[in-house]
Order: structure tokens, then sequence, then C-alpha cells
């Protein structure tokens, strides 16, 4: 297993490699892209000396994205019926395409950190996702060559103001508050994971709200990517997240939504957790 952690340690920024209680720190590596060029073996190679993961800062693995996150909206079927049961919709159980969407995101919040409502939102939601990292550029790509041109794969809590969806008749708003992309804590590489099958999970609270797994996904890694290849070119850095299961805030009658003072966890088998407390 191989994962790649962004630290600040004595006011530098760091890139390592995450393992257990240490990190392998990799020379000369600056940004996360530095290495999309690399396999496993070399990456390896650059890891120079060893510092404990105590006492250091665990930051985004990637801090500001060259593009708009994109993202896929109910992606699990279960997810799909509580969408469509909050907007007051009919859901007729079919999903033939998948629903793409974007997110401003200036820079992605620390894996262990706070988001500050700052009174932006009276419904605000959490979203646990699994996210994938574009290592080299693509265009027109078939599903069977997709996933040679992933990196990685992260943790992403997709935080939504559910009012502010239905307030503009669209998304772009609600899922763009400042602050609301939490990732990390680390990409672990393509090599070292099979995304295809893997527990994802959220907490509010240390209370279990979603409890599903990749698999459930509508539309894979593949497809999306593929699929979005042939409509425009994705650049390599792109962040795409793959959507939420079931167990958001909105699913529950009366909604759930999250409040100052709560702790939003985020799971997934394999890759790690991401922790959130809601300030003022």
């Amino acid at each position: 297993m191989c994962k790649i952690i962004r630290i600040l340690k004595d006011k530098e920024e760091k890139f390592g490699i995450l393992e257990e209680e240490k990190i392998k720190v990799l020379e000369g590596i600056q940004k996360i892209d530095m290495l999309f060029d690399k396999n496993l073996k070399e990456i390896q190679k650059l890891a120079t000396y060893e510092i404990l993961k105590e006492g250091v800062e665990i930051l985004a693995p990637i801090d500001s994205p060259s593009q708009d996150v994109i993202c896929l909206g109910v992606n699990y079927l279960e997810h799909a019926k509580e969408s469509y049961k909050f907007k007051g919709e009919a859901f007729d159980g079919k999903r033939e395409e998948a629903v793409y969407f974007s997110k401003r995101v200036n820079v992605c919040a620390k894996p262990y950190g706070e988001f500050a409502l700052r009174g932006m939102s009276e419904a605000l939601d959490y979203e646990v996702e699994l996210a994938f990292i574009v290592g080299k550029d693509c265009q027109n790509i078939s599903k069977e060559e997709a996933m040679d041109y992933v990196f990685g794969f992260s943790v992403a809590n997709d935080f939504s103001a559910r009012d502010l969806q239905k307030k503009h008749k669209q998304w772009y708003a609600g899922k763009s508050l400042e602050g609301a992309f939490v990732m990390g804590p680390c990409v672990v590489l393509k090599e070292s994971l099979n995304p295809f099958n893997l527990k994802i999970q959220s907490y509010v609270n240390g209370e279990l709200r979603q409890d599903s797994n990749t698999k459930e996904m509508i539309f894979t890694i593949p497809h999306i990517l593929s699929e979005l290849s042939h409509y425009f070119l994705i650049k390599a850095g792109s962040v795409i997240i793959t959507g939420t299961p079931s167990g958001a805030g909105m699913g529950f009658n009366p909604p759930k939504f999250l409040k100052v003072g709560d702790e939003v966890r985020c799971v997934i088998e394999g890759i790690g957790e991401i922790v959130t407390k809601i300030i003022e």
C-alpha cells in the first residue's frame, strides 16, 4: 500500500509516503503532480529519510485544484431515492444516464479541521465520496483504458447546502461554499488499491449515518472518465468525486442537517478517514 501524504513540518510543506506512524519524506517533491509520471517503484526511490507522524500537521494532498472539481450526482441507487424524495419528485428507479456537475474549490480543506458556517446555510449536509485524481491528460479514451489515466484515490466530504440548492434551482452555489470540500488524508496509488469494492461510511458525532460499498455505484470510474473524455479534455490533476451513498442528512424525516458543534467523520476502507468540526 502506497499512501502519498502532504504535511506541514517546521513551517515547511513536504510530501511523503505514510507508513502507519512514520512518514518517508520524498526528496524534491513540492506538488503532487510531480509524481504523476512516476510508477510505484520510482516514487519509493525518492524516499530519503523518515519522520514520526506524531506532531506533524496533515494537509489535503492537493492544495488548489487547477479546475473545478467534477462531481457525480445520485450515483448510488438508494441515495437517488432519498434525493428525489427530499425534492418532492417521483423516482422511477431507473438511472440510464449519469448526472454530472461541478464544485468550485479554491482550496481543499484540511482532512482534520473545521468548517465555518458563517450563516451561509441552515441546511448543511455531509456526503462521503470516493475521489480519484487524474494523472495525465485524457480525451476520447475507452472504458478499457480509462484506469491507465488514474493516479490514485482519496476520501472526500462534499459538504452541500441543501437550502441553496433549492433556492437557485441547481447545485453549483449550494455545493461551492468556501471551505466545503474536504479531501485526504492521503492519495493511495492505483497500483495499491482496488476501488471497486471498498466499504464507505460517514459518522456524525459518532453515529453511523452512511454505510455502503463502492461496488454499489451505478456508474463506475471507467464509465465516468471515458464518457467525460468524449465531451472535453480532462487535464492531469483533475479531481473527480464519484457520488455518495444513502444516509445523507436530507434522507431522514425530519432531515438531520449539521449544526454548530457537530463532528463529521468520513471513512473509506484502505484509504483512511477525514474529520471535520462544524463551527460558527
